[in-house]
């Protein structure tokens, strides 16, 4: 018997990731988006990562930081084919999270940057997304590889 409904399955009977995986993955990659965003806007790039990113290193180690993430995005399409690289994933997308929390979390605290909303939106999504993905059942069995085919 299946543990999911048949509409949760696709049609190479794979577990079919659900939307707060792609969340996870957007949330996690939001330099690489910004990145492309500004370059998409051109003349107003400068002050589209200025506005987010005043201080441009902050910039650079959020590129850094979403390589998981993209290359998330690119694994997902292949996760039958490598199943093991995919089963762990879920480990380096949630090492990736804790380190993009608590990076900024210890320069606030030793007084390195200045804390703006900005910041604060994003830590607080950084750990829900953090606690999603330790703790949502549909989600870990996507990782799962007993169960990455319908039986």
């Amino acid at each position: 018997m299946l543990k999911y409904p048949p509409e949760f399955w696709d049609d190479k009977g794979q577990l079919r990731l659900p939307l707060s995986y792609w969340l996870i993955l957007l949330l996690q990659s939001r330099s690489w988006v910004l990145l492309v965003l500004a370059g998409v806007s051109r003349q107003q790039a400068s002050t589209l990562l200025g506005l987010f990113y005043p201080d441009p290193h902050d910039f650079w180690f959020g590129l850094i930081g979403g390589i998981p993430a993209v290359a998330g995005f690119l694994l997902s399409g292949w996760r039958q084919r490598f199943p093991r690289s995919w089963q762990a994933w879920r480990w380096v997308l949630i090492f990736s999270l804790l380190f993009s929390f608590i990076q900024p979390s210890v320069a606030i605290s030793q007084d390195r940057v200045q804390m703006t909303p900005w910041l604060i939106i994003t830590g607080v999504a950084d750990l829900l997304a953090l606690c999603w993905l330790l703790l949502d059942g549909r989600l870990r069995d996507c990782f799962n590889p007993h169960l990455m085919q319908a039986e």
